[in-house]
């Protein structure tokens, strides 16, 4: 189905990992549109109420495939063809996604990190703002999320020291949900996963959307997107059985409908 990626669905979750183990995962054309034609194909199923994106191998992703990229190459054109699209498809993603990120994310693959909404990282992860190192600018979304997930400040640092940023450090900063453990690791992050699938869908699909619209809209709008979205989330099952159970003292069993 997919010629750069690994795509499954197991117990809720949509697994899709990127298969260029040999190259780190580095980013192609080809990767960036399976990429994104996944997380379409995940968004679209009814049967998925999770996304975990993650890496063949020892890296997460190390960005750029470099052995592609030419002296005459229009880089404007490369990010408008290959990785907005991809962007775009994670940013309208209704579905958590989780960057289950298993060992270097450098360059684009910090920003594919970076448009997910949890990061995990393994204890042997890092992350790594390369583009400086080549004469360039964050691309793919990164200046966008990074200064959003850490402050204005945090974001330039980063960004032009292009300094290695340890695993434990990106949980100090504020970039990493979770560090875990290597020994702890697949165990961990198909907890997480399956438990996100199981909350309610809906109310997570609203959360995501009010949350981006925050940063454009002011108190008052922001108000009545909190109502609109409410009346929605209200008239669900899940809202019913959180309801039901919180009443008759269990855990509730939401189905995301």
């Amino acid at each position: 189905m997919f010629e750069t990626v690994k795509y499954e669905v197991n117990n809720q979750v949509a697994w899709i990992t990127l298969n260029r183990p040999e190259k780190l995962n580095a980013f192609t054309e080809q990767l960036n549109k399976d990429l994104e034609r996944a997380v379409k194909q995940a968004n679209r199923d009814s049967a998925v109420r999770c996304l975990v994106i993650t890496g063949e191998g020892r890296a997460f992703c190390s960005g750029e495939d470099l052995a592609g990229v030419k002296e005459d190459m229009d880089h404007g054109e490369v990010l408008r063809r290959r990785y907005n699209p991809m962007v775009m498809e994670l940013h309208k993603c209704e579905k958590p996604i989780v960057a289950a990120v298993n060992g270097v994310a450098a360059g684009a693959g910090m920003s594919l990190a970076l448009a997910c909404d949890f990061r995990l990282l393994s204890e042997k992860a890092s992350f790594i703002e390369a583009f400086i190192h080549v004469g360039l600018v964050p691309d793919a979304g990164n200046l966008y999320y990074l200064p959003k997930l850490i402050g204005h400040a945090k974001a330039l640092e980063l960004a032009v020291l292009g300094e290695k940023i340890s695993a434990q450090m990106a949980a100090d900063i504020g970039l990493a949900t979770k560090v875990i453990p290597l020994d702890r690791w697949g165990i961990e992050v198909t907890a997480f996963a399956e438990k996100l699938a199981a909350m309610p869908t809906t109310a997570i699909r609203l959360i995501k959307k009010n949350l981006k619209a925050s940063w454009d809209h002011s108190l008052e709008e922001g108000l009545e997107k909190d109502a609109q979205a409410q009346r929605i989330a209200g008239l669900t099952s899940d809202h019913r059985e959180g309801v039901q159970a919180f009443l008759e003292k269990r855990n509730p069993v939401f189905t995301g409908k």
